[in-house]
């Protein structure tokens, strides 16, 4: 099995991918763990501020010795430099707020997932003639599912998982996954500013089991 469909497989049995970002670097741990323990397999860390890339090797040591089967993604990934260095660093997918060709050409030549985000048919077709797989629907609370019914026929072999604006809500979900999605992503929804800053980690870890279980449902 390719290392690509291996990430694939992994965050689609999971239904979901929990992202995150946090400058401490003690909080950026824990979380990992906490989500590790409620079962999570693959987790987005966004490169999103000058600690992203310490924090993400720290994560990635953490995993090498303690969760071996977990998967570390690496999001808000713009250009071929942040690729190469979070390549280097050990990510195991990427992930883009949009589409960046030479990223999709580094990354698929090294048999490395690379989802990008799309808002538009036009971007759809120039991520699927690159070789991209796996789409990020982004920004969802702007698209909403009836887009991804609309476009779903349109591109029957791609994988789609839209991002923003997806609630923990059981009907906010459910619409997505109707709509012709494979997973949807987490971030403030699931863990926010304010349970971070309160370090709720129960709570986090109790609203993470809660969601995959609600998925489990909703898919059968």
């Amino acid at each position: 099995m390719s290392t690509i469909q291996n990430s694939i497989d992994v965050i689609l049995k999971q239904g979901m991918l929990p992202l995150y970002f946090n400058a401490d670097e003690n909080k950026s741990v824990t979380l990992l763990k906490t989500l590790y323990n409620a079962g999570i397999r693959a987790i987005e860390y966004t490169n999103r501020g000058p600690e992203a890339i310490s924090n993400f090797k720290k994560l990635i040591e953490v995993r090498n010795a303690e969760l071996p089967d977990m998967l570390l993604g690496i999001g808000t990934i713009k250009n071929l430099v942040q690729a190469e260095t979070y390549y280097l660093a050990g990510a195991d997918f990427f992930i883009s707020p949009g589409f960046v060709p030479e990223v999709a050409s580094f990354l698929i030549g090294k048999e490395v997932l690379y989802a990008p985000g799309c808002m538009t048919p036009t971007e759809i077709i120039a991520a699927e003639n690159a070789g991209v797989k796996f789409i990020k629907l982004f920004p969802g609370n702007i698209l909403g599912p009836d887009f991804m019914s609309g476009i779903r026929d349109v591109f029957p072999d791609l994988i789609f998982m839209p991002t923003g604006g997806v609630d923990t809500t059981s009907q906010s979900i459910e619409t997505w996954f109707n709509a012709g999605v494979s997973a949807v992503g987490m971030g403030s929804k699931l863990i926010s500013k304010k349970v971070m800053q309160e370090e709720a980690y129960d709570r986090i870890e109790e609203e993470t089991k809660r969601v995959l279980e609600l998925i489990k449902t909703i898919r059968t």
